[in-house]
């Protein structure tokens, strides 16, 4: 396996904070929404629930990622080796990886709420974009 230096970190945790506190605000906006919605369906609370969880893993993600940002910036006072970022990087890519796929889902079933032609065509576009997510981070 390569090891990424410190530098390389500080730039991919600066990214990864970026994208999380994007999606965690808008994860976070559709909680609020549903939570004062008037709406007791099946459907919405799944919906609710998988938005807080969303909402939660791109939150653990900023919160990981800055500790690896903070860890990895020229002046930080303590000794830093790559071993020591062992631990926010797994929290933080996990929580990523919770969020992502939390969002993905709702974006599947929120078409079910209006119609089965829409239910449909949201899981059809969840899917090809779980499929485009998964290449892009393997490849």
């Amino acid at each position: 396996m390569v090891e990424l230096s410190l530098e390389y970190w500080n730039k991919l945790s600066s990214q990864f904070i970026l994208m999380s506190v994007f999606l965690g605000g808008f994860s976070i906006a559709l909680t609020a929404n549903l939570l004062i919605s008037k709406s007791e369906t099946r459907l919405l609370n799944i919906i609710l629930k998988l938005a807080t969880t969303s909402s939660a893993g791109f939150l653990t993600t900023v919160f990981a990622m800055t500790n690896i940002l903070m860890r990895t910036t020229d002046g930080y006072p303590g000794a830093i080796a790559e071993s020591g970022l062992n631990t926010p990087r797994i929290i933080g890519f996990l929580g990523y990886i919770v969020g992502v796929f939390s969002l993905l889902t709702i974006i599947g079933l929120s078409g079910w709420t209006k119609s089965k032609g829409t239910g449909i065509f949201t899981t059809v576009v969840s899917v090809i974009t779980l499929i485009f997510f998964l290449i892009s981070a393997v490849s």
